[in-house]
């Protein structure tokens, strides 16, 4: 029989093993289970709610297998052994019927939580029983994500920043997404769920932070070398902080033009905060349809491409159309792959009524020749531009 003593030594022992453990588990962030967002508490109550019904059935069948095997272990000479059993009806009703049950309550919850959670779908409330009242106007950004590094523009404000942003508390916040090269997601985890940046994409995230304080955000989808630094702080502060915030992206170094944007979308790594005093006011637009550079003003945008697209196309010579947007996205990070420097500039429309009247000035000549495509209600092409040139391509 071992002593007292020695009893106590080993599970003290076992005690003091246990201790660095215990250390870890301090350091984790249970941000996702304790949120200051009413998007990201709704998600966090559907996460435990589905756990907890989830367990009403893991728990028993791990405490009967225990309870199975002490109960028919071979030592056992008092349990029932009745090798020719096969069936129990009651038994087959509890193990069918019970997780049927709970499939059909999650299927319930998922549906619901679904629609009322989607990211597109505006905020009906900033927190449980608070409406969002017609008086509300929520606060729109628009989010860009770089290598590696976030640009967040408040176009109502005309200001914009990098690595840093803020709103303010119960205030509604519609969130414009995309990216500039590369996949990115979008991931405030004390605000709301993660949603993709995609370039050439726009994606919509509605959310609301509901307590003050400093939050970190990140993104969740794997980028390249400089992933682990690219890293935001989100303010949540009152509407006075909200102002000393903007007041102070006012003062910020400059104006964000798209020659400013070109040298910021150059990969780099670690970026400090930055502000920028103003903003382009076509900005986000033409980085989300990739045509900023200032270099190729006449550069066709894929908005514009799309427009041509779904009045049926330009054919084969369409194909051209999708090579820029190759280019942008690996020449301009320094990839060596992607295609040759190339750009859609133009297009012209079949002549429309009154439509070469508005020619005439500046034309010597007009041809009864026209072209094979009309936009969908896009401008004309410029004067200087003869009728007769019908080539919707150039190279860059």
């Amino acid at each position: 029989m071992p002593s007292l003593s020695s009893v106590r030594l080993r599970k003290l022992a076992r005690l003091a093993m246990a201790l660095p453990l215990a250390g870890l588990l301090a350091g984790c962030n249970a941000v996702v289970l304790s949120p200051s967002g009413d998007i990201a508490a709704q998600q966090r109550d559907l996460l435990v709610f589905s756990t907890v019904l989830m367990l009403v059935i893991i728990i028993p069948v791990m405490a009967l297998t225990v309870l199975f095997a002490w109960r028919y272990r071979q030592s056992n000479k008092t349990a029932r052994y009745e090798p020719d059993w096969d069936h129990s009806t009651q038994l087959e009703l509890v193990i069918w019927a019970a997780p049927l049950l709970i499939i059909i309550i999650l299927g319930a919850i998922t549906w619901t939580g679904t629609h009322l959670l989607d990211p597109y779908r505006p905020l009906e409330r900033v927190a449980a029983g608070r409406p969002v009242t017609k008086e509300v106007k929520p606060l729109d950004v628009q989010v860009v994500a770089l290598d590696w590094k976030w640009l967040f523009i408040y176009p109502e404000y005309g200001v914009a920043s990098v690595n840093e942003m803020a709103a303010p508390v119960d205030r509604p916040i519609n969130f414009k997404i995309t990216a500039s090269a590369v996949m990115n997601s979008f991931y405030v985890p004390a605000l709301a769920g993660m949603i993709y940046a995609m370039p050439g994409m726009e994606t919509k995230l509605h959310a609301v932070i509901n307590a003050p304080g400093e939050y970190e955000g990140i993104s969740s989808n794997y980028s390249g070398a400089g992933f682990s630094g690219m890293r935001f702080r989100f303010h949540g502060v009152d509407q006075a902080g909200f102002d000393q915030w903007i007041a102070k992206a006012r003062g910020g170094e400059g104006a964000l033009d798209r020659a400013a944007y070109l040298a910021l979308e150059k990969p780099s790594q670690n970026v400090p905060v930055r502000y920028y005093n103003a903003v382009a006011p076509d900005l986000y637009r033409a980085i989300l349809n990739m045509c900023v550079d200032p270099n190729k003003p006449d550069k066709m945008c894929m908005d514009k491409m799309m427009a041509i697209d779904a009045k049926g196309g330009l054919g084969k010579e369409g194909i051209n159309n999708v090579r820029p947007l190759l280019h942008d996205k690996y020449a301009r990070r320094g990839a060596v792959l992607g295609p040759d420097p190339y750009y859609v500039s133009d297009y012209c429309e079949v002549p429309r009524p009154g439509a070469l009247d508005a020619w005439k000035s500046g034309v010597p000549a007009l041809s009864s020749r026209s072209a094979g495509i009309a936009g969908a209600g896009l401008s004309l092409p410029p004067a200087s531009r003869q009728p007769t040139q019908l080539s919707a391509a150039q190279p860059g």
